[in-house]
C-alpha cells in the first residue's frame, strides 16, 4: 500500500515586497553596530546569493490560522471529499499566530485546533494537532500522516505548511529579507490499488551542536528594546550543515526506495537559499557520480521568499496545477521533496505521483 496525495492547495499573500523596499532600512550586525556599506550593495550581493528578488507578506486583518484554513479548504475541495472524513490534521508551523504589529508568538488553542474549527468540522474523531519541526515541517507533517495510515488508525489526513515569518523579523537584520509568508496544505489518503504515492521517506535530526543554529535573539539595533525577540540564523553554519548532510539524507529515501536515480523527475527543496540548493542537488547527483539534469529542480524562491514551512506544498501545488513556468508533473512521474531547518532538522520523501 502506497498513499496518496489526492488534493493540494495554497494561499499566497497578495502583499509583494521587493528587494528595492529594503534600500531606506538601517541596517546592523550582530554586534549591534551599524553597517556602513550602502544598502544598494548589501541588496545586490543578498539577490546574487539567495537568488530572491521578492517575496509576499500577508495583510494585516489576516493570521497564520486564516491563511491555513484557505489551503486547508483548497486542497479538501482537490482532494474532492467531505472534510468530516477526515481522521487527522496535522499543521506544521513554528510561531503560532502571530497579529500585525506584535511579534508574540500565539498557539493556544493550537493553530490546527483553529483550523478544524473555521473549517467547522463537527467529528470529534478527527484530531488536530501543531507540529513545530523547523522549515521541514510540513514534509515531516506528510511523513506522520502516512504512518497513521499504515498503522491503520487513519484513512485520510490533511497536512497544512503555513507560517508568517514577516512578522517576527528584525528589521535591522540584512536575514529579514530572506523571509516571507504562505500557507500550502494536502490531503494524503490510503490507496489500496494503485501503484503510485510515497515510496520511502528519512527524517534526521542534528542537535549535539547544531541546535542553536536557527533562534529567537534580541535585535541588532541596541536602539530597540532587547526584550522583544525575532527569529535568528548563524547563515553560514546552515550553509556548511546543509552542504554536508542534505544530500546524504536525500540518498538515504531514494536508495531505500528501490527507485533508480535516472528515474527522478523533479526533485522539490525547501526554498530557503538559490545557491545553497543549487550546492545541495549538484552534491546529491555526485553521490551517484553524476551530473543533475537541467531542469530538475523548480525554483519558486526568487518571487515568493522563503516562507519556512510552506515552500514545499505552495511549489508542489503551483507546478501540479501548470502555474509555474517550464515545469510540470506528469501522472507516474517519481519525484524527490526535501526540505532542512531548524532543529537542525533534515528530511525527504520518494513519491509517485
Amino acid at each position: 500500500m502506497q498513499n496518496i496525495i489526492s488534493g493540494t492547495g495554497r494561499y499566497i499573500p497578495s502583499i509583494v515586497k521587493e528587494n528595492e523596499d529594503f534600500m531606506s532600512y538601517d541596517f546592523y550586525n550582530e554586534n549591534q553596530e551599524k553597517i556602513t556599506v550602502s544598502n544598494e550593495v548589501i541588496i545586490r550581493k543578498f539577490h546574487a546569493i539567495t537568488g530572491i528578488e521578492e517575496r509576499r507578506y500577508l495583510k494585516s486583518n489576516l493570521r497564520n490560522s486564516d491563511i491555513a484554513t484557505i489551503a486547508a479548504q483548497k486542497a479538501i475541495e482537490d482532494a474532492k471529499i467531505n472534510p468530516e472524513e477526515l481522521d487527522q490534521i496535522i499543521l506544521a508551523h513554528n510561531f503560532g499566530d502571530v497579529r500585525d504589529g506584535y511579534t508574540q508568538c500565539d498557539f493556544l488553542p493550537s493553530i490546527a485546533s483553529r483550523v478544524k474549527h473555521n473549517l467547522k468540522i463537527k467529528n470529534n474523531n478527527c484530531v488536530a494537532y501543531d507540529l513545530v519541526f523547523g522549515c521541514p515541517g510540513w514534509v515531516q507533517g506528510v511523513i506522520q500522516a502516512d504512518a497513521f495510515i499504515i498503522a491503520g488508525v487513519a484513512k485520510k489526513c490533511l497536512v497544512i505548511g503555513s507560517e508568517t515569518l514577516s512578522r517576527v523579523v528584525d528589521p535591522f537584520d540584512r536575514d529579514s529579507m530572506i523571509y516571507s509568508d504562505g500557507a500550502g496544505a494536502c490531503v494524503l489518503e490510503e490507496n489500496k490499488t494503485a501503484s503510485k504515492g510515497i515510496i520511502s521517506h528519512a527524517s534526521q535530526t542534528f542537535s549535539l551542536t547544531e541546535a542553536h543554529y536557527l533562534f529567537y535573539g534580541h535585535s541588532y539595533n541596541p536602539n530597540e528594546p532587547q526584550s522583544t525577540n525575532y527569529i535568528k540564523m548563524h547563515g553560514r553554519k546552515i550553509y556548511e550543515f546543509a552542504l554536508n548532510n542534505v544530500p546524504l539524507a536525500m540518498k538515504k529515501a531514494v536508495d531505500k526506495s528501490g527507485v533508480e536515480i535516472e528515474n527522478i523527475k523533479k526533485v522539490l527543496i525547501h526554498q530557503a537559499n538559490e545557491k545553497m540548493d543549487e550546492a545541495i542537488i549538484n552534491r546529491f547527483y555526485k553521490l551517484y557520480k553524476k551530473q543533475a539534469p537541467e531542469g530538475i529542480m523548480p525554483m519558486s524562491i526568487h518571487k515568493l521568499g522563503n516562507s519556512s514551512v510552506a515552500t514545499i506544498p505552495t511549489l508542489f501545488d503551483l507546478i501540479l496545477k501548470k502555474e509555474l513556468d517550464n515545469h510540470q508533473i506528469n501522472d507516474g512521474d517519481v519525484i524527490l521533496l526535501a526540505s532542512v531547518g531548524a532543529g537542525m532538522n533534515i528530511n525527504a520523501i520518494v513519491y509517485q505521483c
